[in-house]
C-alpha cells in the first residue's frame, strides 16, 4: 500500500542521464512509495526498447541539427522531446501498481486547467480527439514505473521531420510505430507553460493519492551511479546497436552507369553489402562492396569508407549523393 509520495524534478536536459535518473529511482524506490517524476530532453528522439532507430527517425538529420536519439527501457513507439514537452514517470513497487489512478493523475490535472482529456484504448490520452500524450510501461525485479509524454507546446515542424521514416526501403524486424494525429496542449489553453503543467500535476498527484508529496534529494553517491548509467544509455551500442536486423536498398543512374545497393544491417553494422552496377569500371561494385561490409549504418561513415577508398572521383561524389537523398 502507498503511503508515501515523492517528487523528483531534474534540470537536466540530456536524454541520456535523464533515462538513467529513471532507471536509479526504479531500481531504488522504497516499499510503500510512489515517486513522481517529472523532466524534459533538449531536441531528442526517444525510441521504444524493440525499436529500429532508421525504420522511426531520420537519424542523420537529427544529428546535423545537433539532436540526440535515446532508446529507453520500455518498449512503445518513437516519440520526439523538445523544451515544450513534459515527460512524466511514475514509480513504485510492483504490488502498487495501479495504472488507471496514475492515468488519473493527469486527467485531474487537464480537469483542473480547463482541458477536457479521456484515455484511449491504446493507452494514449486525447484531447479534442488528438493525442497529446503517448505512454509506456516497464516492469523489472518487483518494481515498475508508467511514463509518458505531455505535449505543452512542442516544435510540431521537427516531430514531423524527425520522425518521418526513411525513404529508403527499408524491411525491419523492429517495431513500428503506429502514426497518431496529435496536438499541443497550449492550443486548448493559451497562457499554459511547461511549468504551469508541472505545478498542476504535483498538485493532482496529492489530490488523487490523498496526501502530501515530499521532494526526493539524490545524494553525491547517487549522482555518481546514475552518470556512470548514462554513458552505457548514450553509446552507440545501446541506442543504435541491439540486433534488429534489417535491409536497405537504394539505387539510381548517373554519367558513368547505373548502381544498385543492397545492405544487410545487423546490430548497427553492415553485415553484408550487394552492389551491382552496369559501369565500365568493373571493379566498381566490388570496391563498394568491401568498404561497405563491416561500416557503420550511419550517413556519415558510410560517405567516409567510400571518399576513403574512391577517393575524390565522381563515383564517389555520385554515390554518396545517392546516399544522401535516402534521408537515412
Amino acid at each position: 500500500m502507498i503511503n508515501h509520495l515523492q517528487i523528483c524534478e531534474n534540470s537536466s536536459v540530456d536524454p541520456h542521464y535523464n533515462i538513467a535518473l529513471e532507471k536509479f529511482l526504479l531500481e531504488t524506490v522504497p516499499d510503500g512509495t510512489c515517486i513522481l517524476y517529472l523532466w524534459q530532453n533538449k531536441n531528442t528522439v526517444v525510441i521504444g526498447r524493440n525499436q529500429n532507430a532508421w525504420v522511426e527517425c531520420r537519424t542523420s538529420l537529427l544529428e546535423q541539427e545537433n539532436g540526440k536519439l535515446a532508446r529507453r527501457l520500455s518498449g512503445g513507439g518513437a516519440v520526439f522531446h523538445d523544451l515544450g514537452n513534459l515527460n512524466f514517470t511514475f514509480i513504485m513497487r510492483q504490488e502498487d501498481y495501479d495504472l488507471d489512478r496514475q492515468f488519473d493523475v493527469i486527467l485531474t490535472a487537464c480537469r483542473n486547467l480547463g482541458i477536457r482529456a479521456e484515455k484511449s484504448g491504446r493507452n494514449d490520452l486525447l484531447a479534442e480527439g488528438c493525442k497529446f500524450s503517448g505512454n509506456a510501461f516497464y516492469h523489472s525485479q518487483g518494481r515498475s514505473y508508467h511514463h509518458g509524454t505531455l505535449l505543452v507546446d512542442v516544435d510540431m515542424d521537427k516531430l514531423s521531420r524527425y520522425l518521418t521514416p526513411s525513404k529508403a526501403k527499408l524491411e525491419a524486424k523492429g517495431v513500428s510505430s503506429v502514426r497518431s494525429r496529435v496536438t499541443n496542449l497550449k492550443d486548448l489553453r493559451s497562457d499554459l507553460t511547461v511549468d504551469l503543467m508541472k505545478q498542476y500535476m504535483k498538485e493532482a498527484f496529492s489530490q488523487v493519492y490523498g496526501m502530501e508529496a515530499m521532494p526526493k534529494a539524490l545524494t553525491r553517491e547517487d549522482v555518481a551511479v546514475i552518470e556512470n548509467d548514462a554513458r552505457w544509455l548514450g553509446s552507440w551500442d545501446w541506442c543504435y546497436g541491439p540486433k534488429l536486423p534489417f535491409s536497405f536498398a537504394c539505387d539510381d543512374r548517373f554519367a558513368w552507369g547505373g548502381i544498385q545497393m543492397q545492405l544487410q544491417v545487423e546490430s548497427g553494422r553492415i553485415q553484408r553489402a550487394d552492389v551491382y552496377s552496369d559501369a565500365m569500371d568493373w571493379s566498381l561494385a566490388q570496391t563498394v562492396s568491401a568498404c561497405l561490409t563491416g561500416c557503420r549504418f550511419t550517413l556519415e561513415d558510410m560517405r567516409k569508407a567510400l571518399s576513403e577508398q574512391l577517393g575524390d572521383t565522381e563515383f564517389s561524389r555520385d554515390i554518396c549523393g545517392m546516399l544522401n537523398r535516402q534521408q537515412i
